[in-house]
């Protein structure tokens, strides 16, 4: 067991739950009412957020050798993502850092070449982080498809507004999962797919963003087999 700290891509719930799991298997640590096993949960990692993650994964462990440090975040500042290189590349002794995202694409390279990933196995087979509202999105038909984005920029205040750009890049995200795990990202329709998914991902970080023509032009370039 040489690795100390892993990348998971999973949403949240699940993420954390596997993390929980390979901490009570490999370093027999129980997650219930544990100190030394940190959950720390975001919908956007910012930079400050980044700085108490290192912090607390600085920190000696209270009871026992070895603390564990779980960050599970729908997406993360590049920013942020950079503020942890350090902590992620050379953990403090006995520290064990997991980063669970829904998608590996949200994961810099640098910050991704710092960990290892760490797959999640359910019945035997490698479980895909996918999103319901993903799956539902890629197997809809065109119409369904515009009544998902007219539903999804219907906002009527600020917040909802957010929750609506969110559940936009949560879409987003499980459609990259599909696409790299699904169909191999050396097939050239699918490396221009994730070329565009990347574009468009960074046009959503933007609170001003059109999400209606982001969505709609997903609609246009996402077959639906992808979704199969």
């Amino acid at each position: 067991m040489n690795h100390h700290a892993f990348v998971i891509e999973a949403e949240a719930a699940e993420g954390i739950e596997a993390a929980r799991a390979w901490a009570k298997k490999e370093l027999g640590m129980d997650a219930g009412n544990n100190p030394d096993v940190v959950v720390l949960e975001f919908g956007l990692l910012s930079v400050a957020d980044a700085r108490r993650v290192s912090e607390l994964a600085a920190g000696a462990a209270f009871a026992g050798e070895h603390k564990v440090v779980i960050i599970a975040a729908n997406r993360a500042y590049h920013e942020a993502q950079n503020a942890l290189l350090k902590i992620f590349e050379e953990p403090p002794e006995g520290a064990y850092l997991f980063l669970v995202m829904p998608t590996l694409g949200g994961v810099l390279p640098t910050l991704r070449s710092r960990v290892q990933v760490l797959e999640r196995i359910e019945n035997g087979k490698q479980k895909i982080g996918i999103s319901e509202a993903a799956e539902e999105f890629m197997k809809a038909s065109k119409e369904k498809r515009s009544a998902l984005i007219k539903k999804l920029t219907s906002g009527k205040d600020e917040d909802e507004r957010r929750e609506n750009r969110e559940a936009a890049i949560a879409i987003l995200n499980g459609i990259e999962a599909a696409a790299y795990r699904n169909r191999g990202f050396t097939t050239p329709p699918v490396a221009e797919l994730l070329r565009d998914i990347q574009e468009l991902r960074g046009h959503l970080y933007d609170r001003s963003a059109p999400v209606r023509m982001i969505l709609e032009h997903l609609s246009l370039i996402v077959p639906r087999t992808l979704g199969a």
